[in-house]
């Protein structure tokens, strides 16, 4: 391991870690920053939360800063390209603190938003555009943004443009860009799509990988609660009120379902907020913002939200709904244990949601433990979640053990019974 400062970045580029508090990298920034600081092409493979923003960020910004010139009307230097809004906005902050004093600019290229003020950003240049592939097509597509001077390409969270479908949108992109180019591809899970994907757009990539693709943090204690549909509404706010105060971000699987649910969360008293793809980017803006800042401390998101929030405070996340994608389970509750933290993820399976469990655990190669309710027979026979005999009570916003009592429909079970135990970090007053 070694300090910022020992890489050989730009002095202006130490003094702005400097500022922000940075001064050892993580592991993925660790391997990763030399490599790209060569110039090589750049496969990252880590969990959510692992620093690596930075890991391209630092280096992108390091080559740019040694560029002589301002960047043309309508054209961009370097081009990260995200899945979602949250996550575009969120790579652009971290960018922009690292930028501040310097010569070089930061655009954000997002749908939601208006499309014509995006054009008038455009016609000045900038030095490092961040977009979802969508929106950025609209503006080519119009005539407003020239790609061909663009030298340095991140895909950052690649798989999940893939779950979303912009490979048709990245095969557009590609052609417009400028040549010879770097580029980086940074992923927490490694589908076989993924490698075809790297094997078109980098050459001779460098790869480095800190933990096996679908594992999650090492700080998050995982638990499942087998309860039925209609037992849920219930079983959440059981699970809410263990701790009322912590930063808690809640999944859905679909739009309508996050507002129904958010919706009765504060019918029920609950200091609670929704994002999801119904809302407009200037709702979802100020949902996450209070979230930051704990003027609520429920947020019920869809997966939207998975890639896009980053928020150390987070202690609890709930999947109220199991996705149908497995890899979406870790980015779910990789926005919990953020920054060396603890954190806890707890998800509820229902009957028909068995199958959807046992795609999770064989991706992170675990089985989840039951802290409460009847696990299926099938999952028994594939490997997956064993029932603890003589337990199951436990778990939850508590990370007790096991407690005394058994499964549903015997008397003695107790939720939370395993006791209170350590609890994750709560957010700083």
């Amino acid at each position: 391991m070694f300090d910022f400062d020992m890489l050989g970045l730009s002095p202006a580029l130490n003094e702005a870690l400097s500022r922000a508090g940075f001064s050892e990298p993580t592991p993925i920034q660790n391997q990763a920053i030399p490599l790209a600081l060569e110039g090589h092409d750049v496969l990252g493979l880590a969990q959510t939360g692992t620093g690596k923003t930075l890991a391209f960020g630092l280096p992108l910004i390091d080559a740019l800063l040694a560029q002589p010139g301002k960047p043309a009307p309508k054209t961009a230097k370097a081009l990260v390209l995200a899945p979602t809004r949250e996550l575009v906005n969120q790579i652009a902050e971290s960018l922009k603190a690292l930028t501040d004093g310097t010569k070089l600019r930061v655009g954000t290229v997002v749908g939601g938003q208006s499309i014509n003020r995006q054009i008038n950003f455009m016609s000045r240049g900038v030095d490092i555009l961040v977009a979802t592939p969508g929106r950025l097509i609209d503006l080519m597509d119009r005539g407003a943004v020239d790609l061909s001077t663009v030298r340095q390409l991140v895909l950052d969270e690649a798989d999940q443009m893939l779950d979303m479908g912009f490979i048709h949108a990245l095969r557009r992109i590609a052609p417009k860009l400028g040549t010879p180019r770097q580029t980086m591809l940074f992923s927490a899970t490694m589908p076989k799509q993924m490698e075809e994907l790297s094997a078109a757009y980098l050459s001779n990539p460098r790869r480095v990988q800190v933990s096996p693709p679908g594992k999650a943090a090492d700080k998050i204690t995982q638990s499942v609660h087998f309860v039925e549909k209609g037992d849920k509404p219930s079983k959440l706010r059981e699970v809410l009120r263990r701790d009322m105060d912590a930063l808690t971000l809640v999944f859905s699987r679909t739009k309508h379902g996050a507002e129904r649910l958010m919706k009765g969360l504060v019918a029920d008293g609950f200091n609670a907020a929704s994002i999801h793809g119904n809302k407009s980017q200037g709702q979802r803006d100020r949902a996450i913002k209070a979230f930051r800042d704990g003027d609520i401390n429920v947020l019920v998101a869809t997966d939207v939200a998975a890639r896009g929030i980053d928020i150390p405070g987070v202690a609890y996340v709930v999947n109220y709904d199991l996705p149908e994608v497995a890899d979406n389970y870790v980015h779910r509750i990789g926005r919990t244990a953020r920054a060396g933290r603890e954190g806890e993820a707890i998800a509820f399976c229902a009957s028909d949601e068995a199958d959807l469990l046992r795609q999770i655990q064989k991706l992170m190669k675990i089985d989840i433990p039951v802290a409460s309710g009847e696990a299926p027979a099938e999952l028994f026979e594939t490997g997956g979640a064993r029932r603890r005999r003589g337990g199951g009570g436990g778990g939850g916003r508590g990370r007790g053990g096991p407690g005394k009592g058994g499964f549903k429909g015997n008397a003695s079970a107790k939720p939370g019974g395993g006791g209170r135990g350590r609890r994750p970090r709560r957010r700083a007053a």
